[in-house]
């Protein structure tokens, strides 16, 4: 690989961070902008990133991008896809919830399906070095035939009228919360390990007076094979990390040949059936970026497919099924039934 990607970022809000400081680590891929409309904190980009442009528009980009990869929030994407899509070479890159809307997202992919352009959905939890791991075991068969799986969401951080002002203001807004900005990323996580449910049901609620939306609720995916994945999302609520950010939560898949744990450190712990003995099981992981550094991965991922051709996960007519269940696990939740997928 000897050739260098030139890149852009729009956006440059709090999680847009984790992107800019990715590209600058990646090998192959050279951060050439930041887009970003607000002119105080463009003085400030540009001060902390020298020999970045730091711009106000994609218009205004001086070289032709490779990668242009946005952040900026759900409403503003298709116009700021449009814009990307002037540049006739660049992949598109575009963080989630992808569009705000599932008939927006449909637009846009419609459009990129007719024009032969490539969107990539920042979809980064697939990318968590312990979720590679378990699908590398569940692929293996270690457990045998898998029955259940429940991930137990336990961030900690939806208590009270300042919950998420720090970090993310935005979210208290949101007329639909707990699944289509967090639930969404264990949709793509139970596709990616159990592939495609056959049947869903849902049951949320909200908790917190001080925001719009749902901050706790389950989901079921029913397989027709037996196998029920349980999400069980709650905010309010702890686990035991040293950071409940760095994994969410917890999550136990069981087989008929044994168990697997994902510890809230991210460990990964085995249990073969009928032992009382537990092993840790080892993978690589990194101690940098967010979440084990699935920023960073997501976008080698990309970087490997433009310059090796390796197949592309994430594309954003594949991601478009992530936001259909999502729509579902809402539809099952005001119908009070569990509803076929179709």
């Amino acid at each position: 690989m000897d050739k260098l990607l030139k890149t852009a970022v729009v956006g440059a809000g709090y999680f847009a961070q984790f992107h800019i400081e990715a590209w600058k680590r990646l090998d192959h891929a050279q951060l050439g902008a930041i887009v970003e409309i607000d002119p105080q904190h463009r003085q400030q980009l540009a001060a902390q990133h020298p020999g970045v442009e730091v711009i106000s528009s994609i218009s205004e980009l001086s070289f032709r991008p490779d990668i242009i990869d946005i952040a900026t929030p759900p409403v503003t994407h298709a116009e700021q896809i449009e814009q990307a899509f002037t540049h006739e070479k660049a992949l598109v890159i575009c963080q989630k919830p992808f569009c705000g809307s599932l008939e927006v997202a449909e637009k846009v992919t419609r459009d990129a399906v007719k024009n032969n352009r490539t969107i990539v959905v920042h979809e980064n939890f697939r990318f968590q070095p312990w979720y590679r791991k378990i699908n590398e075991l569940l692929q293996d068969q270690l457990l045998g035939e898998v029955q259940q799986a429940t991930f137990r969401l336990r961030p900690g951080d939806g208590q009270g009228p300042e919950a998420y002002l720090e970090r993310q203001p935005y979210f208290q807004q949101m007329p639909h919360f707990l699944i289509h900005e967090t639930g969404i990323h264990f949709i793509d996580v139970f596709r990616f390990l159990f592939g495609e449910p056959d049947e869903l049901s849902a049951d949320l609620r909200q908790l917190n007076p001080h925001i719009a939306g749902e901050d706790a609720g389950i989901f079921t995916f029913m397989y027709n094979n037996g196998l029920r994945v349980v999400f069980d999302g709650n905010r309010h609520l702890d686990h035991g990390a040293a950071n409940t950010r760095h994994t969410m939560g917890e999550m136990l898949i069981e087989g008929t040949g044994g168990t697997l744990q994902l510890t809230g450190d991210g460990d990964i712990l085995h249990r073969t059936f009928g032992s009382t003995q537990t092993s840790n099981i080892p993978f690589p992981r990194s101690g940098t970026g967010f979440a084990a550094d699935c920023v960073y991965l997501l976008q080698a991922h990309v970087v490997s497919h433009l310059l090796d051709g390796t197949t592309l996960e994430n594309n954003a007519s594949d991601y478009l099924h992530n936001q259909k269940l999502e729509a579902l696990v809402y539809q099952a939740n005001e119908s009070g039934r569990k509803l076929p997928v179709h």
